[in-house]
């Protein structure tokens, strides 16, 4: 009772500690460099501050629930192939409806669009692997990377047939960028990030039942399909949010999750959640500020987080970690 007492006290200060960094880093990156016309630069960096929040939510969530669904710590939904869908579907959107009629439905119209059409996508194609592939995740991960690439193909094809104004459409919004986001999108995304936030910390003790398999979580009293079902659904949601805000980020959500399982002390979801969270929120803002004023942007962000996940990835597999 004691020892179990003293984790929960050590993790509630583990995550208090990610708090009070993160703090930091939104802080020094809002005020170092002030100069100028220091109400637009406030303005401006807020909306990126934003971004970078909404996409550490998105990325932590979306990678630790579908991990707490599959039981397995390497996969995500970025490698079996989420994000390369929302990637193909933003590419039939614009190679199939011309520039006016993009304008026409506006921003927030295409979102929920896109949004719509990847969690149809997703549910349908993913939703079965899980149920009748259950026994056997490594078929499940290849299936996951053939049909990511598979996307990223049929992408690339309708990329070359596009004209040259469809392709700088396109260029804007699929290669990750923090300083693009529209405002009215970043209070959209946040509007329902905030009410899945909601919906999810009132489900965390359920994760913990969910974790522990599917025959486990049954036997408890779990329903495991409708279960997965909401599950995979709310994951296609913030798998959109992060990728219309900013681009594809391939293996930022499974560094900030493997590094949440070690770093808060325990394998409840009330304190993996936010450990994940606030590592994408110190990663991100701090990242950019070791950028800007260190290595005066000698490289994007993006590139360097995506270049560790990937070594990250490459240890997993070699070091065959529990699935």
């Amino acid at each position: 009772m004691l020892i179990n007492q003293n984790r929960h006290i050590s993790s509630q200060k583990r995550v208090l500690l990610l708090f009070i960094i993160a703090s930091i880093c939104v802080v020094c990156f809002m005020t170092i460099g002030l100069k100028g016309n220091i109400n637009y630069i406030l303005k401006h960096r807020t909306w990126i501050i934003l971004t970078m929040i909404l996409v550490a939510f998105s990325a932590a969530t979306s990678t630790l629930l579908f991990q707490t669904v599959t039981n397995n710590r390497i996969l995500t939904p970025s490698i079996m192939g989420f994000e390369s869908l929302f990637v193909l579907i933003q590419t039939v959107v614009i190679f199939c409806i011309d520039e006016q009629g993009i304008t026409y439905i506006g921003i927030i119209g295409r979102f929920i669009f896109e949004s719509l059409l990847l969690i149809l996508f997703s549910l349908f194609l993913y939703r079965g692997l899980f149920t009748k592939l259950k026994q056997n995740l490594h078929l499940v991960l290849l299936i996951g990377i053939i049909l990511g690439t598979l996307f990223r193909s049929f992408s690339n094809l309708l990329q070359r047939l596009m004209t040259p104004s469809e392709f700088a459409i396109l260029q804007s919004r699929i290669f990750a960028t923090f300083t693009r986001a529209e405002p009215m999108l970043i209070i959209f995304s946040l509007i329902i990030a905030c009410i899945i936030g909601l919906f999810l910390w009132r489900m965390r003790y359920q994760f913990d039942v969910l974790a522990l398999g599917r025959d486990n979580a049954i036997n408890l009293g779990i329903d495991y399909q409708k279960s997965v079902t909401v599950i995979l659904l709310l994951v296609s949601v913030l798998v959109s949010i992060s990728t219309a805000l900013v681009g594809p980020f391939t293996f930022l959500g499974l560094l900030i999750a493997n590094l949440a399982y070690s770093i808060s002390g325990s394998s409840q979801h009330r304190f993996l959640l936010p450990t994940a969270f606030l590592l994408g929120v110190i990663f991100l803002i701090g990242g950019q500020i070791f950028l800007e004023r260190v290595l005066n942007m000698i490289g994007a962000l993006s590139i360097v987080i995506e270049f560790i996940g990937g070594l990250l990835f490459i240890f997993l597999l070699l070091k065959k970690v529990p699935m």
